[in-house]
């Protein structure tokens, strides 16, 4: 356990006590078993008290889950039961620990008069630092380090920061990422088919995604279908992210921070689940340490999941296994090891999506079980990950640390597409494409970082520099149709998937692409003035693409690029919990777009800017923002009409004025009394190209977004009631009848969804879930291009766990 955690007692004189204090009222905690002294740290940030404890004392010690309503003072003696320690108080009223045997006789309160006073340390100041949302039961984190690299608080940091904590995604069932994300302030998705989404943050697409802060490739089916059960939280960085990431598009970063070995003692917990459409789902998640002392520790979280669909004959079945070690090399030096494998079989899966017209001009309004897959039809993947961590802590309180981190994400699809506008009355009309696609993208990572404080004209400031090198291949394998003379669809009004399955030819190459990029960045945050911050930094890219000869390239060819990527931001702090900010940032996009000379065009440059307040409350555990902010997207790859590339006939291309994005969000998360947890956001921007036209038409302009839950205490204790709200406005997408030839309106009309949850706890170990989702059964879709797909009707999840 980290020095910083704990801070070490020293014996001093001994004082007078103190007057035992009033009384204080009980309120709610939901911290789950792990490091005492963890849990006695959260249990005094909820409660806003300051502990000093020395670590030997706690070393090693497991807490009990403290779940039900307690006093603070109740919470904590609940979490020393069993450890042949007592909770002790100075004359300050900062609490301590103090091993049984030597201590006074309890008074009133049950709490002990320390016979040495504890050196004060206030928790606000010296927490873990880490981030770490588990067994906190809160809907906000103390820090994250996704935006800069630095431990910044959210109210610290110059952007617009989400974080979707293990207690949240617990609260609403969430089994994926996506399910996580769904609620996440300024996110939407726009289903491309049953298998693909478009996520888009702020008008533009989103393509940056980490795993534990390292930048991490995202794939045909993209990571936040991945399951949710081995991640503590969920961050989201809104706007331009380049400092840490290099290239992508100005919309967001989505980093998934995975679950740690951090129990020194056994503590497991089993879950089990039952939902609509056959929904079956089992979790177990394990922790114990190795050896005696539980310097070394392991994690092992199995997930498993089989469910039918509401759309006629969509089937998926997956499993996943994680498994994490970390082992205390030394006291300052901590090693992690870990591994994950997912494998979902989705059967059924459509590809393409459902017609918006029939032949006559006329909107359709198919069943929302309606599907355009076939019987023998799959989508199946298999995502593998392996990564080594080391981290050091140096006596100046400098950290160095080094990763090394793998990802492996197999594709396999056999599919049809039907294509076409059907007739109402004959439903003929569509068209099969048929297509067997093979992918394997496989990433490798190495990065090092050092990050710490320095002193300065007369103050300290703080200071991350790091190095990131990526290796990426990537392609697509297919197969052809050994008879290109295919079956017609016939009647889709009596469509049942009942199509016959083609023969195919052996796989062949269709594309390799070998991606390789190195960055070094720095930033630091200068204390200017006691209330004014200012962080800066950059980070210099060099991308290199190799696109080899295959079916789908005729010719091989090779990209490379330089870029300079700046960050800048201004935080001032108006009082202790409120600040204003500004910031600048950066992110370019490689392009493989050549002009009328042959040249490379420069990548796409995506700029943001953003203003904002934040306010950090209730001694941390809550915290609202409130952001207006500018993007902007330039040198776009556009037809150069009249030339091509020397010595050949493809189309040259020109760079062009892009895009630019601007709007307001309003975002709160955390306790707003107690026992009682929010997480809420407002976004409305604008998006539009160099012509007016709207960019990225298919995702509404406007979301409100809320979920909260209120545990009850006294009679109720035990009880959790909860609820959630989606709000859309209507997409300004439009697509061309096919019958009159004008530009239509077919975006979903402004729409909410209503969510309940309602658990109970019947003891500290036992407790039953029930979610329902889409309670008033509305009907709703989303759209991509020339087809849509129907979203989920009202369904419910009904789980039940038990902690050891």
């Amino acid at each position: 356990m980290a020095a910083a955690l704990l801070a070490a007692s020293h014996t001093a004189s001994a004082q007078s006590a103190a007057a035992p204090p009033a009384a204080e009222a009980a309120r709610a905690y939901d911290i789950a078993p792990g490091p005492l002294g963890q849990t006695l740290v959260a249990i005094a940030q909820q409660s806003g008290r300051t502990v000093s404890v020395d670590p030997a004392l706690v070393a090693g010690l497991q807490a009990p889950a403290v779940r039900g309503s307690y006093t603070p003072e109740q919470a904590a003696q609940a979490a020393l039961a069993g450890s042949g320690l007592t909770l002790t108080r100075n004359a300050n009223g900062v609490w301590g620990v103090a091993r049984a045997a030597s201590q006074a006789p309890a008074t009133a309160q049950g709490v002990t008069q320390a016979t040495a006073v504890l050196s004060e340390v206030t928790v606000t100041a010296d927490a873990a630092r880490d981030g770490t949302t588990e067994g906190t039961g809160s809907y906000t984190t103390d820090i994250t380090r996704t935006a800069t690299g630095l431990a910044l608080s959210p109210r610290e940091t110059p952007q617009s920061v989400t974080v979707v904590t293990r207690q949240q995604m617990d609260d609403q069932a969430a089994t994926s990422v996506q399910d996580a994300l769904q609620s996440t302030t300024g996110i939407s998705f726009a289903a491309l088919d049953r298998g693909r989404n478009y996520l888009s943050a702020r008008g533009f697409e989103i393509s940056n995604f980490q795993i534990d802060g390292l930048p991490t490739t995202n794939s045909n089916i993209g990571i936040e279908t991945s399951g949710a059960a081995i991640f503590d939280r969920v961050e989201v960085v809104r706007g331009a992210t380049g400092l840490l990431n290099g290239t992508g598009d100005p919309s967001a970063t989505i980093n998934l921070v995975r679950k740690r070995a951090n129990s020194h003692r056994f503590a497991s917990s089993v879950q089990a689940e039952l939902g609509s459409w056959g929904h079956r789902a089992a979790t177990a998640d394990l922790s114990a340490p190795w050896n005696a002392s539980g310097t070394v520790r392991g994690r092992l979280v199995a997930h498993a999941l089989q469910e039918n669909s509401f759309i006629d004959l969509e089937n998926r079945r997956g499993k996943t296994l994680y498994g994490v070690v970390e082992a205390d090399l030394t006291p300052a030096t901590l090693l992690t090891l870990g591994a994950s494998q997912e494998d979902i079989k989705r059967n059924g899966v459509y590809w393409g999506g459902l017609s918006y017209w029939y032949a006559d001009g006329t909107r359709t309004d198919w069943p929302r079980s309606k599907t355009t897959s076939t019987r023998w039809g799959h989508w199946d993947t298999t995502e593998r990950t392996a990564f080594a961590r080391l981290e050091h802590a140096l006596e100046n309180s400098w950290k160095l640390r080094a990763d090394l981190g793998y990802y492996k994400k197999k594709e396999t699809s056999e599919l049809v597409y039907l294509f076409g506008i059907p007739d109402r009355t004959t439903g003929l009309g569509y068209q099969p494409m048929m297509d067997y696609y093979r992918s394997q993208p496989t990433q490798t990572q190495l990065a090092f970082s050092a990050s710490g404080p320095f002193s300065l004209w007369g103050r300290e400031h703080d200071l991350n520099v790091g190095v990131i090198h990526t290796r990426l291949k990537t392609g697509w394998d297919a197969r052809n149709l050994l008879d290109p003379d295919v079956p017609p669809v016939g009647n889709f009004n009596l469509w049942d998937g009942s199509y016959p399955q083609p023969a195919w030819s052996d796989f062949y190459v269709g594309s390799r692409t070998n991606e390789r990029t190195t960055s070094a960045y720095a930033v630091t945050r200068l204390q200017l003035a006691e209330p004014l911050k200012l962080i800066f930094g950059a980070q210099w890219t060099r991308w290199q693409r190799d696109e080899k000869e295959a079916v789908w390239t005729p010719e091989a060819y090779t990209t490379q690029k330089n870029v300079i990527t700046p960050y800048g931001g201004l935080v001032y702090d108006v009082t202790q919990d409120v600040s204003l900010y500004a910031s600048y940032t950066k992110i370019f996009k490689p392009q493989a777009a050549l002009d009328r000379n042959g040249r490379y065009l420069d990548p796409i440059d995506g700029r943001g800017m953003e203003v904002g307040v934040k306010g950090e409350f209730l001694d941390g555990r809550l915290n609202a923002s409130a952001a207006v902010f500018r993007i902007d997207q330039d040198k776009l790859a556009v037809p150069d009409d009249g030339y091509v590339v020397p010595g050949t006939t493809v189309q040259a291309m020109r760079s062009a004025r892009g895009a630019k994005s601007q709007g307001i969000e309003l975002e709160a998360s955390g306790e707003i009394a107690r026992g009682w947890q929010l997480s809420a956001g407002w976004t409305r921007f604008r998006a539009r190209d160099a012509e007016g036209e709207d960019v990225q038409a298919f995702h509404p302009r406007q979301q409100f977004k809320l979920f909260t839950k209120y545990e009850f205490r006294g009679d109720l204790t035990g009880l959790a009631l909860g609820s959630g709200l989606t709000w859309q406005s209507r997409p300004p997408f439009a697509r061309t009848n096919p019958v009159t030839g004008l530009m239509e309106p077919v975006g979903q009309p402004a729409y909410t969804l209503v969510d309940l949850m309602a658990s109970y706890r019947f003891n500290r170990q036992t407790s039953v879930q029930l979610n329902i989702k889409n309670v008033f059964d509305k009907k709703y879709y989303s759209g991509v291009w020339n087809t849509f797909t129907y979203g989920a009707p009202r369904s419910f999840t009904v789980q039940l766990k038990h902690t050891f």
